[in-house]
């Protein structure tokens, strides 16, 4: 699909020295982190950014059950499934998957499986 678009007349002429190719690539990492923050809810997203505020980048300044809630609102997200998914459509070369998604058994891959 990319291929397609920056081969079009019209992209090129709108370009003007913008990268339009990286623009696109960051379009398409926003669009898979939008797929994977409309996971939660709205009230555990409201949370999850409560707890990120409070933390303010240092996990110990938050109580063993924040920390904990912290945690599993994050699991809840994917971060392996979402990381490995951007790497795979941004990479020129095929990776093996045991570096994308883990090894067997692993639950990215296990979420994996269910979205296919």
């Amino acid at each position: 699909m990319l291929g397609l678009l920056a081969r079009s007349p019209w992209v090129k002429r709108l370009s003007g020295g913008v990268p339009v190719a990286r623009l696109l690539l960051v379009a398409e990492v926003a669009i898979l982190a939008r797929r994977h923050v409309s996971k939660l809810d709205s009230v555990q997203r409201r949370r999850l950014l409560k707890l990120l505020v409070r933390a303010r980048g240092r996990p110990r300044s938050l109580a063993a059950s924040e920390r904990r809630e912290f945690l599993y609102l994050v699991a809840r997200l994917e971060p392996r499934v979402l990381l490995g998914t951007a790497v795979r459509r941004l990479s020129p070369v095929p990776l093996p998957k045991r570096l994308l998604y883990g090894r067997r058994g692993s639950a990215a891959r296990a979420a994996l499986s269910r979205r296919i």
